[in-house]
């Protein structure tokens, strides 16, 4: 068997036997592996503190035959504020779990990784908005995985402008001369705030108690959108507080 070395994200993780737990993770130069942490169950386990959700880690492992094996695991990042509150794990469950169905085993993906940092970086940071912050993530995983949304021209024609009517299977908005007869249009302000959603830098996702309304017709477009294009809903997704 062949020894390597990566950093990784831990997406999730499972009970094997009495002592041992599958790990799901992203890695860096590999993409999606899955692998056998041994004895992290026990109370005397080094590694069981350090293969938590969300945590960004430096990991050898040996290549198995179906799982990989963990050795040794370095913490770079634990990000244990995220998995401290309700309303971060939960946003964070939802991007772990997207970016597990967007992620493939032996496909590197460095463009996934970066983001899946970026948005946990984010999470944790005092004065995140995590229910916007996870509705900007999405909008950007969904560039990553290849279907990016046009808020800034007709998904058919590519006419600039700011259209209304929002057609998910076209992928984004749609001018009056490419929307479905009878089509009805979005309200302006959830069009704007779905643009400056996918615009802004993480860190500054930041929106104003006023914008309640807008921001749940936005968050539920963009939800609308993801599980489309994923093929079915996140779990997550009913867990995040808005």
């Amino acid at each position: 068997m062949a020894l390597y070395r990566e950093q990784g994200i831990v997406l999730r993780t499972y009970k094997l036997g009495e002592a041992d737990r599958i790990v799901c993770l992203l890695t860096q130069g590999r993409g999606k592996v899955r692998a056998v942490a041994k004895g992290v169950r026990r109370p005397t386990s080094r590694l069981g503190g350090r293969l938590e959700p969300f945590s960004h880690v430096d990991l050898q492992l040996y290549e198995g035959r179906n799982l990989d094996i963990v050795t040794q695991v370095e913490l770079i990042t634990p990000h244990a504020a995220v998995r401290a509150d309700f309303a971060l794990s939960a946003c964070g469950s939802a991007m772990a779990e997207a970016t597990d169905r967007v992620a493939q085993e032996g496909e590197r993906s460095n463009p996934l990784f970066l983001l899946l940092i970026d948005g946990l970086r984010a999470l944790s940071r005092p004065a995140a908005d995590p229910a916007a912050m996870l509705d900007a993530w999405l909008l950007r995983l969904a560039g990553v995985a290849g279907y990016h949304p046009y808020l800034d021209a007709c998904a058919g024609c590519g006419l600039p402008g700011a259209h209304s009517v929002f057609h998910i299977a076209a992928g984004g908005l749609l001018c009056p001369a490419c929307a479905p007869a009878g089509a009805r249009g979005m309200d302006p302000a959830a069009v704007a705030l779905l643009r400056r959603l996918a615009r802004t830098d993480l860190v500054d996702v930041c929106l104003a108690p006023h914008e309640t309304p807008v921001r749940r017709t936005a968050a539920a477009l963009v939800n609308s959108f993801v599980t489309y294009h994923l093929g079915k809903p996140l779990k997550s997704w009913d867990l995040v507080p808005r």
